[in-house]
């Protein structure tokens, strides 16, 4: 039988729905107001948050029902990886599409939730909520080139 961890030998494609949810790290990176340049298609981050962000826990208040509450929240499913160039590079999602390696840092792999905020790699602490914010687009005055940096550790 096959010891090594599931995300190890399953594709994402064939991980059940725990398997699935257990890849996110918890590092809010996701969870940023973010603007597309409409000439270059770059995507910047903010340090501001969706309204159903959770800044301490790092984490959805409203998980289940986000999609009704915010339309444009993006779920992660196998099959839109791919065209979801924006994803931090840290993201389990994202390495494990491109073959690469969970980071050390990363809760499945240490056995402890706290680790990835250990490790400096979430925004706990950092980010402010968009309803703070008299405008949305106020939320440029918050743009964050520094999220871009792959947080992992290889």
């Amino acid at each position: 039988m096959d010891e090594r961890p599931f995300w190890e030998r399953k594709s994402l494609a064939e991980m059940t729905g725990e398997e699935w949810e257990s890849l996110c790290d918890g590092c809010g990176l996701c969870c940023l107001v973010r603007f597309e340049d409409e000439l270059t298609g770059e995507v910047m981050p903010t340090r501001v948050h969706c309204r159903l962000f959770d800044a301490h826990a790092c984490r959805c208040t409203d998980y289940e029902n986000r999609k009704a509450q915010v339309p444009d929240c993006v779920k992660l499913q196998p099959g839109n990886i791919d065209a979801l160039h924006w994803m931090p590079r840290s993201c389990a999602y994202r390495r494990l599409n491109e073959g690469k390696p969970l980071p050390r840092w990363h809760p499945l792999i240490t056995g402890d939730p706290e680790s990835v905020h250990a490790a400096g790699v979430s925004v706990r602490g950092q980010t402010i909520s968009e309803t703070v914010l008299a405008d949305p687009e106020d939320a440029l005055e918050f743009e964050a080139p520094d999220l871009l940096v792959d947080r992992s550790d290889d």
